[in-house]
């Protein structure tokens, strides 16, 4: 339709613990529940101009 478009992309980790989040599940193999590291992936796509 000939509007201009923008993006931008980001990607990032973060550590649970990092946040005082420590809950975590003991698993019946020997491994936990839910791993330390959360990974975030951001995708941005806008318009701009009328």
């Amino acid at each position: 339709m000939g509007n201009e478009k923008v993006g931008f992309s980001a990607n990032g980790s973060l550590k649970r613990s990092d946040y005082g989040l420590t809950y975590n599940a003991a698993l019946e193999t020997g491994g936990v529940l839910i791993g330390d590291e959360v990974k975030i992936s951001i995708e941005i796509e806008a318009n701009i101009g009328a």
